[in-house]
């Protein structure tokens, strides 16, 4: 196995320089922790960035996907797929949606959900209802539509002209969102959550405001719960809090439990909006991805995950307040196991510190340490990293 300084050197040299990649190279994952190829031990508050939701290398997940592997890897959305009807099965009991498509990522599903809103509205209202009202400071993905309606320009750079038919409003604001729609407006995208944007929280009524104001407009309120779905936030999908249902949501990240899956939910009478060769992807849905997906399902509900995320997210923000006592600490927010500080310092130093220190965190818009363990995390890895912080943060003029 390559040591850690050759695969950095070797990754500089064949790899696109499209991430700012800390010296790090995990080649092995258990649980909350993964390991380097010289052996040194990591304590894990990334996950992937939300992806991996039941730690590293769930044994449930490994056997699924092993098992699967041995049988049928791919083959082609020809053909009725077993694992793909069994995670839409499952989905579909879980949730207000009827139907499911599948596909690889966030940003695929985020597409396909402003896809299906404008072939709904051509069928439904006719011509004209195109438009979107996303949010400032969202993120929705890395698509030239899903970059077009994340509310943040530094995303935007170097790829003008954007696509057409978006426009944003203030998050949070729903007298914004009901001054910006027209007899064009097909629907409004929004994160139940902001993270990329720093672990932003809306008012308590912001949900429930906008399911009421697309229904009185006739339009359709699209969420992005890529982040913060799959129990992420101490409910199986973050809506599920404000007693709401969209009419289309996006999942990804924590529903394959690490493999690569996406997928686009909706009601029944929205999803006959796609016909067959109206929208596809080769890889959605695959055997492998959606036997992961099913296990993930499986253990959230045979581990009581949610339930164990309500508990360690409660604790996990009660010990974080220890912070505070920092000038430089200027807010600390979070929901379940999504928890963001925010500093008025450059977050940057602190993530290398703690790297250091052998503990991956990570830092959104700059200046928010967000926090996004696995739901399996414990009270003694959260007492860990708040000391470290300490430590780290005490270091700091």
């Amino acid at each position: 196995m390559d040591s850690t300084e050759q695969l950095i050197k070797d990754g500089g040299q064949y790899l696109m320089p499209t991430y700012a990649r800390y010296p790090v190279a995990p080649v092995r994952g258990q649980g909350m922790r993964v390991w380097d190829p010289e052996g040194r031990e990591y304590l894990d508050f990334v996950a992937g960035v939300a992806v991996n939701i039941l730690g590293h290398c769930h044994p449930k997940v490994v056997a699924a996907i092993q098992d699967q592997a041995a049988r049928l890897i791919h083959i082609s959305n020809y053909y009725q797929i077993e694992p793909q009807v069994r995670l839409a099965r499952l989905l579909a009991e879980r949730t207000f949606a009827d139907q499911v498509f599948f596909c690889n990522s966030g940003a695929e599903a985020v597409e396909a959900s402003l896809k299906l809103a404008r072939r709904h509205m051509k069928a439904a209202r006719g011509k004209g209802r195109h438009q979107f009202i996303a949010t400032h400071n969202s993120f929705h993905g890395r698509t030239l539509a899903t970059l077009t309606a994340t509310g943040q320009p530094k995303f935007w750079e170097g790829y003008d002209p954007l696509a057409p038919g978006f426009v944003h409003v203030p998050y949070g604001d729903l007298l914004a969102v009901e001054q910006a729609v027209t007899e064009e407006t097909a629907a409004v995208l929004v994160e139940p959550i902001q993270g990329e944007g720093g672990v932003v929280i809306p008012p308590p009524d912001y949900l429930s405001g906008l399911r009421a104001l697309c229904d009185r407009h006739g339009i359709l309120l699209i969420l992005d719960e890529v982040q913060t779905g799959m129990g992420r936030t101490g409910r199986l999908f973050a809506h599920e809090h404000a007693g709401i249902a969209p009419d289309r949501r996006a999942v990804a990240k924590g529903l394959g439990g690490g493999a690569a899956i996406g997928a686009l939910l909706a009601k029944r009478e929205i999803a006959q909006s796609f016909g067959p060769g109206s929208h596809g992807s080769t890889f959605g849905g695959n055997p492998l991805a959606c036997a992961a997906g099913a296990a993930v399902l499986q253990v959230i509900d045979e581990e009581h995950l949610l339930e164990r995320c309500q508990k360690m997210g409660t604790y996990f923000l009660q010990q974080i307040q220890r912070l505070r006592r920092f000038p430089f600490v200027k807010e600390i927010r979070g929901l379940g196991l999504l928890i963001g500080v925010e500093l008025s310092v450059p977050g940057k130093p602190v993530v290398e510190a703690c790297l250091r220190e052998g503990i991956l965190i990570n830092v959104a818009s700059d200046r928010v340490l967000r926090f996004m363990p696995p739901l399996i995390v414990g009270e003694g890895e959260i007492n860990r990293l708040v000391e470290t912080l300490e430590r780290v943060l005490s270091g700091i003029s």
